[in-house]
């Protein structure tokens, strides 16, 4: 990509100081990170227009890149928001499915209790009652008396029973119907947020449809890709990453179509059997921490301080990534941008 400005600092520090009192709750990793998509989406729809009347295209890519340096950070959080919700919407379903048999037993034993409720209804105990009253002997009393005294023990354990596993069904279903109602809640706001960056995405495309013709913007593959194949999984990654050149940016996107940064490289790595998360911060942290002068085809660079940004490298000092919309995935040089660090899967 272009020069690249960094993070306004007056936008940061207005919305850490707004947060910092404020306790963590349970699903502080939904709400926190959302909180800050709202907080940001402020700031990518204020002073978006160039301060000259007629801007010079060197100014127009700036604020591009300005701008698209505020949003990457929100798509990556959406992703990983995004994986998150994927893993605790199978948890649900996996609690309710074991939770599905214990409703049973409890439907089951609550039409036993209501059978001894209606029995008592009818009378039924009364008559037994009656019998016994109506003994011929002491002898014969005694034993109608114990037969009794079972019968309510009886009644009662079963009662008792019932009430355990009602109890145990509701201890079980209270996290699932919790989970399910944050779960519900955190999607919402997801969609609502994916508009507002759709909506950004779209303004971006605009502005630079103002400078270039669609397509232009220099060869995507100035170098030979890959420069070497370095065998085994890195390999199957950087022949695949080589082969996605030319196809289009969509955020959010993992192919086999389009891609955002991390989706490319969660795609290519694929091919090698190696799983990586799809979140460019997620990715430094599963992967092993190298050197740049051990940097070797398939490894993955990551760009800017917090991470939101990742290419593959391909060798000869280029790297392959999806760098923003309207960009299509290509080569650039490795120090084209602020490398944070680099890593290697597998």
């Amino acid at each position: 990509m272009a020069h690249h400005a960094p993070w306004p600092p007056a936008h940061r520090s207005t919305q850490v100081a707004g947060r910092a009192a404020a306790p963590r709750p349970r699903w502080s990793r939904f709400t926190t990170v959302l909180a800050v998509l709202a907080g940001t989406a402020v700031v990518l729809t204020g002073g978006t227009t160039a301060a000259h009347a007629e801007p010079t295209i060197p100014e127009i890519e700036r604020q591009i890149d300005r701008d698209w340096n505020r949003l990457e950070p929100l798509i990556e959080q959406h992703n990983a928001i995004r994986q998150d919700l994927a893993v605790k919407r199978r948890r649900a379903d996996a609690l309710s499915r074991r939770i599905g048999p214990l409703q049973l037993q409890v439907d089951l034993a609550m039409n036993q209790v209501s059978g001894l409720a209606a029995e008592a209804y009818k009378g039924e105990s009364i008559s037994v009652v009656n019998a016994l009253l109506g003994s011929r002997s002491p002898g014969e009393l005694v034993g109608q008396l114990e037969l009794l005294d079972r019968f309510a023990s009886r009644q009662q354990r079963e009662v008792q029973a019932v009430k355990a596993l009602r109890d145990e069904l509701a201890a079980k279903k209270a996290p699932l119907d919790e989970m399910v109602a944050q779960l519900s809640r955190t999607e919402a706001q997801l969609a609502a947020r994916k508009k507002q960056i759709d909506a950004e995405i779209d303004r971006l495309q605009r502005l630079r449809l103002r400078l270039h013709d669609a397509g232009a913007g220099g060869p995507l593959r100035p170098a030979p890709c890959p420069a070497a194949y370095p065998g085994g999984p890195a390999g199957a990654a950087v022949k695949f990453v080589c082969a996605q050149i030319g196809k289009p940016y969509v955020w959010g996107a993992a192919g086999p179509n389009a891609y955002d940064c991390s989706g490319l490289m969660l795609a290519a790595w694929a091919k090698g059997g190696v799983r990586l998360p799809h979140n460019a911060r997620q990715q430094r942290q599963v992967t092993a921490r190298i050197g740049r002068a051990d940097l070797r085809p398939g490894d993955l660079v990551f760009y800017y301080a917090d991470l939101h940004h990742v290419g593959m490298y391909v060798g000869g000092g280029w790297v392959v990534h999806a760098s923003r919309a309207g960009v299509p995935v290509k080569m650039k040089r490795v120090d084209d941008g602020p490398v944070n660090s680099y890593g290697r899967p597998g």
